[in-house]
């Protein structure tokens, strides 16, 4: 991730012919008026991840309005986006960018990923699949369901031995109240997604 380099248009050689469609997916999918987004970029300046991003949060929300499917599709930053909400407190229209991105995380073809954001998507998925089976996450099984998805399963093995022995990976998840509750939010949400 050093040498991430912001993206830029060079609109001298290329033309962008916004397409609203997309805007208007993207606004109802997400739940976010990207429309009254004017580019003050305060998002931007207070985003905590926008060193590792290959477009700033503000240029995400610009691409939406542009039409550009294609370019955040591709993009490292809707993986990298730690969804701390910074950028909606710091937004004048209240605009969430952590939400558009998960929205377009949904929209994303695994296929057009660099490698480093198929491992992001697949700790991102292992946390999810964990919770959806637990309620909470269960580290030890996180870690294996990223490891099996990755194929890197001796990447980090001292670390994780040592890690057993001090008793921070545990073999069998911790039990909570109302599980059911947690799985039921999961089903609608794949359901909503479809």
């Amino acid at each position: 991730m050093e040498n991430c380099q912001v993206q830029t248009l060079n609109l001298e050689t290329s033309k962008v012919l916004p397409s609203f469609n997309f805007l208007k997916e993207i606004e109802q999918k997400s739940g976010q008026q990207i429309s009254r987004c004017y580019q003050c970029k305060k998002c931007s300046g207070g985003c905590p991840m926008n060193f590792a991003m290959d477009l700033h949060p503000s240029q995400v929300v610009r691409y939406v309005q542009l039409g550009l499917r294609d370019a955040l599709l591709k993009s490292n930053t809707i993986w990298i986006c730690a969804a701390c909400k910074t950028c909606v407190a710091r937004c004048p229209n209240g605009i969430d960018v952590a939400a558009i991105n998960d929205c377009l995380k949904q929209m994303a073809n695994p296929n057009m990923l660099a490698r480093e954001e198929k491992s992001v998507k697949a700790f991102h998925q292992a946390f999810l699949d964990s919770v959806a089976k637990h309620g909470r996450v269960h580290e030890l099984g996180m870690m294996i369901g990223y490891k099996l998805k990755t194929g890197t399963y001796t990447k980090d093995a001292p670390l994780g031995l040592e890690m057993f022995k001090k008793g921070l990976l545990k073999i069998l998840p911790h039990g909570i109240n109302n599980k059911k509750e947690v799985q039921e939010i999961f089903r609608l949400a794949k359901e909503k997604s479809k």
